[in-house]
């Protein structure tokens, strides 16, 4: 399944990039290009996994920004 980061307006983009690194093992400039992409067109596709992986990540990732107070979110869809 694809995991798919859904922009918002009040999650700090540092936040975002800090999230997509420790949680998707993406490197800064991965990072800083899925958050870009998803902050100009809505959303972006951060990675595709098997869909047991998939869930677990974005569930995990998006709990981390609510720890934090934020709306982050990471959805799943399957890959076509």
């Amino acid at each position: 399944d694809k995991v798919i980061l859904i922009n918002d307006d009040f999650t700090p983009r540092e936040f975002v990039v800090t999230v997509l690194k420790a949680e998707f093992r993406l490197s800064e400039d991965q990072a800083q290009q899925v958050m870009i992409t998803a902050h100009r067109r809505g959303v972006c596709v951060v990675a595709v996994f098997t869909k047991d992986v998939a869930e677990t990540k974005a569930t995990r990732a998006t709990d981390a920004g609510k720890a934090k107070g934020y709306p982050l979110l990471f959805t799943t869809e399957p890959e076509e």
